[in-house]
Protein backbone atom coordinates (compact mmCIF):
# COMPACT_ATOMS: atom_id res chain seq x y z
CA UNK A 1 0.00 0.00 0.00
CA UNK A 2 0.96 3.57 -0.54
CA UNK A 3 1.90 5.36 3.12
CA UNK A 4 1.96 9.05 3.39
CA UNK A 5 2.52 10.90 6.63
CA UNK A 6 2.54 14.28 7.43
CA UNK A 7 2.62 16.68 9.59
CA UNK A 8 2.26 20.48 9.94
CA UNK A 9 5.89 21.25 9.50
CA UNK A 10 6.73 18.57 6.63
CA UNK A 11 6.28 15.60 5.15
CA UNK A 12 7.25 12.64 7.38
CA UNK A 13 7.67 9.43 4.78
CA UNK A 14 6.21 8.75 1.45
CA UNK A 15 6.73 5.04 0.03
CA UNK A 16 5.51 2.16 0.10
CA UNK A 17 4.51 -0.75 2.88
CA UNK A 18 3.44 -4.25 3.85
CA UNK A 19 1.77 -3.61 7.10
CA UNK A 20 1.05 -0.50 9.39
CA UNK A 21 0.45 -0.27 13.18
CA UNK A 22 -1.56 2.82 14.42
CA UNK A 23 -2.53 3.53 17.80
CA UNK A 24 -6.32 4.21 17.40
CA UNK A 25 -8.50 6.23 20.29
CA UNK A 26 -9.73 2.55 20.67
CA UNK A 27 -6.76 0.62 20.91
CA UNK A 28 -3.45 -0.01 18.81
CA UNK A 29 -5.03 -1.57 15.13
CA UNK A 30 -3.16 -3.25 12.01
CA UNK A 31 -3.71 -2.37 8.22
CA UNK A 32 -2.46 -4.54 5.82
CA UNK A 33 -2.42 -4.34 1.56
CA UNK A 34 -6.19 -3.91 -0.04
CA UNK A 35 -7.37 -3.74 3.37
CA UNK A 36 -11.31 -1.74 3.33
CA UNK A 37 -12.00 1.67 3.45
CA UNK A 38 -11.29 3.10 7.30
CA UNK A 39 -10.73 6.73 8.66
CA UNK A 40 -9.53 6.68 12.51
CA UNK A 41 -8.62 9.22 15.03
CA UNK A 42 -5.25 8.62 16.47
CA UNK A 43 -3.69 9.41 20.11
CA UNK A 44 -0.16 9.67 21.54
CA UNK A 45 2.02 6.77 20.64
CA UNK A 46 3.93 5.05 17.49
CA UNK A 47 3.17 4.53 14.21
CA UNK A 48 5.30 1.28 12.85
CA UNK A 49 5.12 -0.03 9.58
CA UNK A 50 7.45 -2.28 7.65
CA UNK A 51 8.66 -1.01 4.36
CA UNK A 52 7.40 -3.15 1.08
CA UNK A 53 9.49 -5.38 -1.40
CA UNK A 54 8.41 -3.62 -4.24
CA UNK A 55 10.36 -0.50 -3.47
CA UNK A 56 13.70 -0.82 -3.30
CA UNK A 57 14.31 2.66 -0.58
CA UNK A 58 11.90 5.33 0.66
CA UNK A 59 12.00 8.73 1.56
CA UNK A 60 12.06 9.74 5.30
CA UNK A 61 12.63 13.12 6.03
CA UNK A 62 15.44 13.16 3.28
CA UNK A 63 16.98 10.03 4.63
CA UNK A 64 16.78 6.29 2.41
CA UNK A 65 15.22 3.75 4.55
CA UNK A 66 15.86 0.03 3.12
CA UNK A 67 13.19 -2.20 1.87
CA UNK A 68 11.80 -4.75 4.70
CA UNK A 69 12.89 -2.56 7.67
CA UNK A 70 10.82 -1.85 10.50
CA UNK A 71 10.21 2.19 11.03
CA UNK A 72 8.66 3.89 14.31
CA UNK A 73 7.30 7.05 14.28
CA UNK A 74 6.25 8.99 17.22
CA UNK A 75 3.30 11.12 16.94
CA UNK A 76 1.39 13.13 19.59
CA UNK A 77 -2.49 12.23 17.84
CA UNK A 78 -3.68 12.76 14.38
CA UNK A 79 -6.45 11.05 11.71
CA UNK A 80 -5.29 8.48 9.31
CA UNK A 81 -7.65 7.74 6.11
CA UNK A 82 -6.95 4.14 4.04
CA UNK A 83 -8.68 4.61 0.83
CA UNK A 84 -8.06 2.60 -2.08
CA UNK A 85 -4.91 1.15 -0.70
CA UNK A 86 -3.28 4.13 -0.04
CA UNK A 87 -3.21 5.23 3.94
CA UNK A 88 -2.29 9.16 4.54
CA UNK A 89 -1.81 9.72 8.00
CA UNK A 90 -2.13 13.22 9.55
CA UNK A 91 -0.32 13.74 12.44
CA UNK A 92 1.21 16.03 15.19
Amino acid sequence: MKLEIITPEASLFKGEANNVTLPGLDGVFQVLNNHAPIISSLKNGEVIFELSGDQAEAEMSNLLVQTGSKVSVSIKGGVAELNNNRLVILAE
